[in-house]
């Protein structure tokens, strides 16, 4: 992220606004795994949710923290695809309510719209962010 021009901060800042979808690059047993997530980028940081039950993941991270994460937007109309990459070491965090509201809103619009099983995301103690 460091000596990005002007314009390359504009179109990450309009690329990492949009509901697109992630993918998360870890490593296990020396094999790259990779993990289409959700993302919300806030303040220069990049926060996935993860369930540690039921995703592998969060736990590959606590293992070994190096991880890329690719983010996609194909522009149709225009024949433009544009890529933000992220490489480095993340790591595991509690639940914060109000970051996973936030995150959920940018993919699912308003709360009562939002299907049960996300719904009871925010009350599941077992759900992680990494950054």
């Amino acid at each position: 992220m460091n000596g990005l021009t002007e314009e390359q901060i504009k179109l990450r800042e309009s690329i990492l606004a949009k509901p697109l979808f992630a993918h998360i690059s870890t490593i296990h047993n020396d094999e790259p795994r990779e993990s289409p997530v959700w993302y919300l980028w806030e303040e220069n940081q990049l926060w996935i949710i993860g369930n540690y039950k039921t995703d592998s993941f969060p736990k590959r991270i606590e293992r070994n923290s190096k991880c890329a994460i690719g983010i996609v937007d194909f522009d149709v109309s225009e024949g433009i695809v544009r890529h933000v990459g992220f490489r480095g070491n993340a790591y595991l965090e509690k639940a914060n309510h109000k970051i996973i509201e936030r995150l959920f809103f940018k993919y699912l619009g308003e709360y009562k719209k939002w299907h049960p099983r996300f719904q009871s995301v925010l009350d599941n103690k077992e759900v992680l962010l990494q950054s």
